[in-house]
């Protein structure tokens, strides 16, 4: 079993987020797509954290 040690815990907890969005990023072969709880849907991306970056700008606007 895996003891987690307290400097790995996040210290900061993700919120959620104001206006209802809940963006992740979804894996299909070496792309990753960036999607919502709206229904948005970013494009397919090699770059996972480009894909991370489309869904922080999606749930900012």
């Amino acid at each position: 079993m895996y003891v987690q040690h307290t400097d790995e815990i996040p210290q900061n907890p993700p919120t959620p987020t104001s206006s209802g969005h809940e963006p992740t990023t979804v894996e299909r072969g070496s792309f990753c797509t960036a999607r919502c709880s709206c229904g948005w849907s970013g494009p397919a991306r090699r770059s996972r954290d480009r894909a991370r970056t489309d869904a922080a700008e999606h749930s900012a606007s």
